[in-house]
């Protein structure tokens, strides 16, 4: 997977775990919100995955 496609999975899975981490609040379920927690934590990783393949990939460019 490339660093762009890593940055926009993890920004959809921060936004759809948001969205469950409300949901479960609203409806009294944190069972669901913890579940959100978990995707947003995961959608972090995959951001900060992409990052570090781009910075991996400029330093090599340079070589």
């Amino acid at each position: 997977m490339g660093s762009t496609t890593d940055k926009i999975k993890g920004m959809a899975n921060e936004a759809a775990g948001n969205v469950k981490q409300a949901a479960g609040k609203a409806m009294d379920k944190p069972g669901l919100q913890a579940q959100g927690v978990a995707q947003e934590r995961k959608g972090e990783a995959q951001q900060a995955l992409g990052k570090g393949k781009e910075a991996v990939k400029k330093v090599v460019d340079k070589a």
